[in-house]
């Protein structure tokens, strides 16, 4: 029996103890994944706050047609987009959303300053359209297969190599400039 399988019997159970064991399991992913894509640890951690609302609401119609990790990475994806969504919405154009992360991730106290390439990397990340970052983040950070990463963005596994080929060549672009 894998982990997943041990937490989805514990929440038929005991709903209670069957979410702490989710916790423990997906918790600190879920909020890095989000980190990636919202930037602030304060928005990241209201985003986090609304996957994990979503997710034991909706944990008892989980009906394992995927790992529960792919359905736990699409609930938190998309509260990742809803919230940027609703930036986008107070925002006048694409890029004063890009330089509202900027501001963010500049103000970060997560962020090695020292490390002008780790910086310089980040912000080459920031300047990816939504789509071509999450796909970037999904495979480099996460190390999700295109397959897995299709489940979670409902997107054929083509579409998403030539996102992250062509994300990959604006952040080498982007570093080399």
């Amino acid at each position: 029996m894998t982990n997943d399988d041990r937490i989805c019997e514990e929440c038929k159970k005991n709903p209670e103890r069957g979410f702490k064991l989710l916790l423990d399991a997906y918790q600190q992913s879920m909020y890095w994944h989000i980190r990636r894509m919202v930037v602030s640890h304060e928005d990241a951690e209201d985003v986090l706050q609304e996957a994990l609302i979503r997710i034991f609401k909706y944990l008892g119609d989980f009906r394992g047609d995927s790992a529960l990790s792919t359905w736990i990475y699409r609930i938190t994806t998309n509260e990742c987009i809803r919230f940027l969504n609703r930036q986008r919405e107070e925002a006048i154009s694409t890029e004063e959303v890009q330089e509202e992360l900027m501001n963010k991730l500049m103000a970060s106290e997560y962020v090695d300053y020292d490390n002008a390439m780790e910086v310089k990397f980040q912000k080459a990340i920031l300047t990816l359209p939504e789509k071509q970052r999450l796909v970037f983040n999904l495979r480099y950070y996460d190390e999700l297969t295109y397959e897995e990463i299709g489940k979670i963005t409902d997107s054929k596994v083509e579409t998403l190599k030539a996102n992250y080929h062509f994300a990959k060549e604006k952040i080498k672009a982007y570093m080399s400039s």
